[in-house]
């Protein structure tokens, strides 16, 4: 039988490798870290990859250990899935990667100007009835611009043809250098390619059980430049016709913008 979330809860409240501000206390908790994540929790000079919207935390634990040269914070609200993430680095001794429980919405509130090299976005809901709640929207974007080096890059992991559509919609529109780009990550002229190994080099068990169903994997990179000035594209993309792991639509709507 799994833990149980009160003994998880209790858990992280003694991690050392777990900083929980959620909404409701962040205005209230000043951050003392910010700008100092380096100094303060990692000790060395490293870059700084984010995972936002990390779920249990897999895919943060396993790029820590495919790059043991940098540093890796997996973000979520959901405290209780996180636990498997945080539970095994600690096992593992990774020092390279850790943990905050937060609300994206507020995540420039954590870190400084150019302290932040990456971003991945493995994953996400697409949120195909509200534009400003997808992490790939303007609306995130400027919110990355505030930490993110001039031209860092965004990775976008996706199962979502609505999620990849919009994304690519967004690049288009303000013209971001795309630097890899492809709708069906896994098919086979796409194996081998090095541009592509750091994306296909880790693969979870959802993302297994969803290639499984047929579903293809879209994988988008590119750089987020700090002086343009964003604007959302105005286009309507057709919702998605299947509904992936604990993933619904609550309405008939049938497209979106």
């Amino acid at each position: 039988m799994g833990k149980g979330k009160l003994a998880k809860f209790a858990d992280m409240e003694r991690y050392e490798n777990v900083f929980q501000y959620p909404y409701s206390v962040v205005d209230n908790v000043p951050f003392e870290m910010k700008g100092r994540w380096r100094q303060q929790y990692f000790n060395n000079d490293n870059p700084i990859v984010l995972e936002l919207g990390c779920g249990k935390g897999e895919y943060t634990v396993e790029l820590a250990k495919l790059h043991p040269d940098m540093n890796f914070i997996g973000v979520d609200i959901k405290g209780a899935r996180m636990w498997t993430g945080a539970t095994l680095a600690l096992q593992e001794g990774l020092k390279n990667v850790a943990f905050l429980r937060t609300n994206i919405e507020v995540i420039d509130r954590f870190f400084s100007e150019d302290e932040v090299q990456e971003i991945w976005l493995t994953f996400s809901d697409p949120q195909m009835k509200n534009p400003r709640k997808r992490l790939t929207s303007t609306y995130f974007l400027e919110r990355y611009r505030r930490f993110l080096v001039d031209g860092g890059v965004i990775h976008l992991k996706t199962d979502s043809n609505f999620l990849f559509t919009y994304t690519s919609c967004v690049v288009d529109e303000n013209s971001l250098p795309v630097i890899q780009k492809t709708n069906d990550l896994y098919r086979e002229e796409n194996k081998g390619k090095e541009e592509l190994s750091e994306a296909t080099a880790i693969q979870t068990y959802y993302e297994s059980m969803w290639i499984e169903r047929g579903l293809n994997i879209k994988y988008l990179k590119f750089q987020l430049p700090r002086k343009v000035e964003l604007r959302e594209p105005e286009v309507e993309i057709e919702f998605d016709e299947y509904r992936s792991y604990h993933r619904d639509k609550r309405t008939p709507k049938t497209s979106g913008v």
